[in-house]
């Protein structure tokens, strides 16, 4: 190769590294823009059943128990439907309900997973960043590098939306934490300022702006698949033209 078209070329050994990232990273990004809309609709299903036993304790009156014998549903306090729909059952002689509390577990896990991966995912834009700004050297990618720009930008709002998720997933805990789901104790609320529907209306909007900003992550990196396509294939040519 002639010492002038080398200069307007990265090395080889740049273009092998080029290649990798956009391979493996293009790979990886296909997985991150599907999984977080999976995460999504099931933050959004956990966040109908918060709504529906709101609904359900802003107007029903509160009642005695049924029956002596444990085990028992709580007519007063279970949400029509939502037995079916998500397992969540009120018994009398029992306090909060299991599945409540796997859900609140799964919660807490899926924030602490999204808060990890948008510290991971700063980490690598901030050298990816750098990197591509030493591409400017080469005229031969000259024409790419809003391409690559933009596939970082895209991933670093990613890596934002990600660490607010994980801040509102949190809140929405703290707010559930202010809620005794015992049945003894919701029918005092009953009974009395009903301020628990407010704790899980508010715990659910959290959840919904949560699954809302994980869709728009995932758009966010989904946009990235044609640009990782384009830079790969003139990364290709210019390691052909190198033979």
């Amino acid at each position: 190769m002639p010492d002038d078209e080398a200069q307007l070329t990265p090395p080889e050994s740049l273009l092998q590294v080029i290649d990798n990232l956009s391979k493996f990273h293009r790979e990886h990004e296909e997985y991150y823009s599907q999984a977080p809309l999976q995460q999504a609709g099931e933050l959004q299903a956990r966040s109908r059943a918060l709504k529906s036993l709101a609904d359900r304790w802003s107007v029903v009156e509160a009642g005695e128990p049924t029956s002596p014998i444990a085990f028992v549903g709580a007519e007063d306090l279970n949400a029509p439907g939502l037995v079916s729909g998500s397992g969540i059952l009120f018994m009398e002689g029992e306090g909060e309900p299991a599945e409540l509390q796997r859900l609140k577990r799964e919660v807490a896990l899926l924030a602490d997973e999204t808060q990890q991966g948008g510290e991971w995912l700063a980490r690598a834009m901030e050298q990816a960043w750098g990197m591509a700004g030493n591409l400017a050297a080469y005229p031969a990618l000259a024409d790419l590098l809003g391409e690559r720009h933009r596939i970082i930008a895209n991933d670093w709002q990613s890596a934002g939306m990600q660490a607010l998720v994980a801040r509102l997933l949190r809140r929405a805990l703290d707010l559930l934490a202010q809620v005794d789901f015992s049945p003894a104790a919701l029918r005092a609320d009953l009974r009395g300022e009903r301020k628990v529907p407010g704790y899980l209306y508010s715990a659910s909007e959290l959840l919904d702006r949560a699954a809302d900003l994980m869709a728009e992550s995932a758009a966010l990196v989904h946009d990235n698949e044609r640009r990782w396509r384009v830079f790969r294939a003139r990364v290709h040519e210019l390691q052909l033209q190198s033979e």
